[in-house]
């Protein structure tokens, strides 16, 4: 097993071995990708090719990484090299004692060096996530445990919040179902910015709290939970729907007043027939602007339901749940009283909780991240 040290406040965290790097002929064949760089080389150099500025970004992106790939692959032939080279004058004995020693001392960095590089490939040989680049719709619900589950809720929505602050990501908020205790029974929002999906997806699933209510006399720890999800963002051209597939209700927005919210038909519900999803938002004085938030939820349901459908197909071939995205399956702990977060999914332990509350989750997602990583370069080692 492979042991990281991590910074102070934080346990060793244990994460699964990487996968063997030992011998480049069991890797896909470097040519795969040097013909995809090839055409993505040619896409580029036509004179329409900025006419889509998603697609030019999306082409130019993957260019960079295969360039990348091919640099480290050139590295790795360097490296191979050079280690022939000095084996075969450590294999002579009538070379000089000092120029053997000099040789010897090569061929160890160079193996060292060899191995670092092999592993830089295959993780660059790791296919991305093509969703990775996208904003997201990030969903937050109250589970088991009444009020205290709302309220856990609200300091989820809070720590999300923040962090976004300090990665200096754009939110905005799309629904909110706030609870009487002060915390939420459900809040949707959406974050935007650079690789967003890449660096939260792993959070969807359900978060458990053990800590003493605000309304416990007895000072008892009680178990509550809320649900994660995180919606890779779609747009029109993702998600088509027709409009005989919606069925759309207007009526006053309830909850606390003011001199707009619940006095106009401002409140929209959206019912796409065919999945049965419905969508609620209100927050917005306009009916205008509550159907485009509406809309940007539901095209993201609908994205993610039909690539939910895509992995229950092949979900016999993944070993690992870290990336699974699964909403009904215990992601995580926050133990109040012992400080204490538990990533349940790879053994991840911290004892920094306030912290973690303020936002400073890097951590805990660089861990998921590589762990998943690591799992992914053992799958396409073994294909290979």
């Amino acid at each position: 097993m492979v042991i990281r040290e991590l910074p102070k406040l934080e346990r060793r965290v244990r994460f699964p071995p990487p996968a063997p790097v030992l011998s480049m002929d069991k890797f896909p064949p470097i040519e795969n990708f040097q013909r995809r760089r090839g055409e993505l080389a040619t896409e580029m150099a036509r004179p329409e090719f900025y006419g889509d500025r998603r697609r030019a970004a999306e082409v130019a992106r993957e260019h960079r990484r295969l360039t990348h790939l091919l640099e480290v692959h050139d590295r790795c032939e360097k490296l191979q090299k050079t280690v022939r080279e000095a084996e075969e004058i450590l294999a002579d004995d009538s070379e000089d004692f000092s120029f053997r020693e000099v040789a010897r001392e090569e061929l160890e960095n160079a193996r060292v060096s060899l191995e670092e590089a092999k592993f830089q490939l295959l993780t660059a040989m790791v296919p991305e996530d093509a969703d990775d680049s996208r904003n997201i719709i990030l969903e937050i619900r109250a589970g088991t445990g009444g009020d205290e589950a709302a309220l856990f809720a609200g300091d989820l929505y809070r720590m999300y919040l923040r962090l976004c602050e300090l990665r200096r990501w754009s939110t905005e908020l799309l629904s909110a179902h706030a609870s009487e205790c002060g915390g939420f029974k459900e809040v949707i929002f959406s974050v935007s910015g650079e690789n967003i999906y890449k660096i939260l997806k792993y959070e969807s699933g359900v978060h458990r709290v053990q800590r003493v209510p605000v309304t416990e006399t007895c000072g008892r720890i009680h178990t509550s939970a809320a649900t994660v999800a995180v919606l890779p963002e779609a747009e029109e051209v993702d998600i088509q729907i027709a409009p005989e597939e919606l069925e759309i209700t207007v009526c006053k927005a309830s909850g606390p007043g003011g001199q707009g919210v619940n006095t106009t038909d401002s409140a929209v519900q959206i019912l796409h027939r065919p999945s049965g999803t419905i969508v609620i938002c209100a927050d917005e004085r306009s009916q205008q602007k509550n159907r485009t938030k509406a809309m940007k939820v539901l095209r993201a349901r609908l994205l993610e339901k039909k690539q939910r459908e895509e992995r229950e197909k092949y979900a016999s071939n993944r070993r690992s749940q870290v990336g699974s995205g699964d909403r009904s399956e215990r992601i995580r702990t926050y133990n109040f009283p012992q400080s204490r977060l538990t990533d349940h999914r790879i053994g991840f332990t911290l004892y920094n909780l306030p912290e973690i509350m303020e936002g400073n989750l890097d951590a805990v997602l660089d861990a998921l991240r590589e762990a998943d990583l690591q799992e992914r370069i053992a799958e396409l080692f073994g294909a290979a």
